[in-house]
């Protein structure tokens, strides 16, 4: 497989990357030392001097020491800066590598406070997502998210994605240094950058007029008392009067504390959110697009805007204002003049001129992290195709070939061919417990969502027309609303029957696991029959799983009901499942077997049924006894069987 190879070349890069940081860990362990040294040695040297009568010496010495310890801390904080950029690539390596052989336990977690779509609930979505998600922000998470659920894809819009993501693939470097932008100027590596809150804090708005009439009251009185000082110094204006309007100023300065509280809430949190866009920004303006030129249509504002210059001056006015840390130099410098509400009035006029431009940074931001999470997947996955979609009706409707889950590790995975000839089809799908029916049902669920976000999928073949998308795999019921499940599922397959009759270009794609679950079985019977008719002939195609070996008969006489199944065989005392989907109703069922291996009681009612169930269980028993506790073989799913004198 490829992606062997690929694996193994990340393992690699990891270890380098470790072995890298041990290396400049020890640089930075003797720096540490030297910095130690110097101003011991220094400061030591320096105190000593102080006492004889060689003051140049000690001045020269009191230099030379401040000069070296500057210089070692400079040095220090960018090997410090080298360890944090190694230690975040090796990370991202990492977790590149978890994605490919799903190791989950190293995939960073990926949190959505909105409520399930349906299709995430059936077919497992959030896992996908998170499987898929490297974008590090909540926008750019939520913007994949809205394209894996979208389940009235647009065909144009679909296309436009799929070239931005192939021209994207073949660039994991354009890729991770985006992730490394945000990751390293962060103190947390792995915390999304909330966009949000900056377009919040970027709306907020003191009233102009408040602070332009404080601004000229307190720089008139700032003036007068710079002239009344300077000439009191002359003799020539008493001193007093210099001290009585700095008292008014200070007095009218700290009335207007309402205004400049403002400007410092959240400051170091606003700080770091645009440190980090800044970088994120820099990183996708210097890009060279040559070979990419719809990403640069993508990006071209971001070209012709320039915003991390923005950014820049903002970051520097924000930092101008923000000197409380240093209390002497903040109250020294209010004192003299208005500083706090002169950048007050400055953050506002730079705030205005990007609350109408960074939207739209953000926006192609969230863009190329959503396509990049779509690239780096089908990059990790090289056996992954890019699947042909079209609208036209006398094209292929469905049709894969080695169609598998991307949720299930590759040493696991059973791929299988599968097609729908025209709309109006229904595929019955039968087989016993946990022989790969709803699976099969998720694979090709999955993959299409894959196809219709702009991604690749995982088959060697897929063309298909771009359906909207049903599913009906995970019905529950609702206590809150006092709905049974039963009546839950009902009207899920309402929905199914109004969208399937709805007037919409796009035919549906539907998938439906155990149907009318939640009844008796003469009612499920009859009532999954008068459905499954009502299915046929209409806009659409939909396949159904079910262990209702009767419905399969619906496919007597009627060419638009087909039928296929999963089986399993039992080898040396085991269960085994092969996954594979063949023609034709299911000839076996094993739920009697599974009981009776469990240690149930089963008491067989019908004649015809007894002796070929006895036989079999007895089989099973009598190698279950030889071959004791077995627990698998050939990497195939394999159910233990144990009678009662084993248990």
């Amino acid at each position: 497989m490829r992606q062997q190879p690929r694996e193994a070349n990340y393992s690699q890069q990891i270890e380098r990357l470790s072995e890298r940081i041990k290396q400049v860990d020890s640089v930075s362990d003797r720096i540490a030392n030297w910095r130690a040294l110097v101003v011991f040695g220094g400061g030591i040297s320096s105190f000593i001097l102080l006492f004889t009568n060689f003051t140049w010496l000690f001045a020269l010495t009191l230099i030379t020491t401040i000069i070296g310890f500057i210089g070692l801390v400079v040095i220090h904080r960018r090997v410090e800066k080298s360890i944090a950029r190694h230690k975040v690539w090796r990370t991202l390596k990492q977790e590149h590598r978890a994605r490919q052989t799903l190791d989950w336990q190293h995939i960073p977690e990926t949190t959505i406070e909105a409520a399930l779509h349906p299709l995430e609930v059936d077919l497992d979505l959030r896992n996908l997502l998170r499987l898929l998600n490297t974008a590090t922000s909540h926008h750019g998470t939520h913007r994949l998210r809205s394209w894996l659920i979208n389940n009235t894809p647009s065909f144009q819009v679909i296309q436009q994605r799929q070239v931005l993501v192939q021209e994207i693939i073949p660039r994991p470097t354009f890729r991770d240094k985006l992730i490394l932008a945000a990751r390293l100027s962060s103190a947390t590596i792995r915390k999304p950058l909330d966009a949000g809150m900056l377009r919040g804090w970027l709306e907020t708005d003191v009233e102009d007029g408040k602070v332009n009439r404080a601004l000229w009251i307190l720089g008139i009185l700032a003036a007068l008392n710079f002239v009344l000082f300077g000439l009191s110094q002359f003799g020539l204006f008493p001193s007093g009067w210099s001290s009585a309007v700095w008292v008014i100023y200070a007095l009218y300065y700290i009335s207007r504390a309402g205004l400049i509280g403002s400007l410092t809430a959240d400051g170091q949190q606003i700080a770091d959110a645009l440190t980090r866009l800044q970088a994120i920004m820099k990183h996708l303006e210097s890009y060279s697009y040559e070979k990419t030129p719809h990403l640069r249509k993508l990006c071209q504002p971001l070209l012709e805007e320039r915003p991390s210059g923005h950014i820049r001056q903002l970051l520097r006015t924000l930092a101008a204002s923000n000197l409380r840390g240093n209390p002497l130099l903040w109250i020294t410098l209010n004192a003299i003049v208005p500083w706090d509400l002169f950048f007050l009035r400055r953050l506002q006029q730079q705030k205005q001129i990007l609350t109408e431009s960074m939207p739209q940074w953000l926006d192609v931001w969230h863009e190329v992290e959503a396509l990049n999470a779509l690239a780096n997947h089908a990059y990790l996955n090289p056996d992954t195709t890019v699947p042909h979609l079209h609208t036209s009706e006398s094209d292929t409707v469905f049709s894969t070939k080695s169609i598998a889950h991307p949720l299930i590790p590759h040493h696991q995975r059973v791929s299988n061919d599968f097609n729908f000839d025209k709309l109006g089809d229904v595929v019955i799908i039968t087989g016993s417990n946990m022989a790969g029916k709803s699976s099969f049902l998720r694979t090709l669920g999955v993959n299409l969502v894959l196809a219709y976000a702009g991604g690749t999928v995982h088959a060697d073949k897929l063309s298909a027309r771009v359906f909207r998308l049903f599913t009906c795999i995970r019905v529950t019921d609702s206590l809150d609303d006092g709905i049974s499940y039963f009546y839950a599922e009902v009207k899920r397959l309402r929905d199914l029957l109004d969208a399937l009759q709805a007037n919409h270009d796009a035919p549906l794609f539907y998938v439906i696991d155990e149907i009318f679950r939640g009844t008796n079985n003469r009612e499920r019977l009859i009532g999954s029959q008068s459905y499954i008719q009502a299915l046929v002939n209409q806009h659409g195609v939909g396949l159904i799983a079910t262990h209702d070996l009767e419905l399969t008969q619906l496919a007597d006489g009627n060419p638009q009901i087909r039928n296929l199944h999963f089986r399993e065989h039992v080898d040396e005392g085991r269960m085994v499942f092969d996954y594979i989907l063949r023609e034709g109703s299911s000839p076996t069922t094993n739920a009697l077997t599974i009981m009776t291996m469990e240690g149930l009681p089963v008491q067989l009612d019908h004649e015809d049924e007894v002796e070929q169930e006895i036989e079999a269980i007895e089989e099973i028993q009598q190698k279950a006894k030889k071959i004791g506790n077995n627990n698998s073989k050939n990497g195939k799913t394999i159910i233990r069987i144990q009678d009662d004198n084993q248990r």
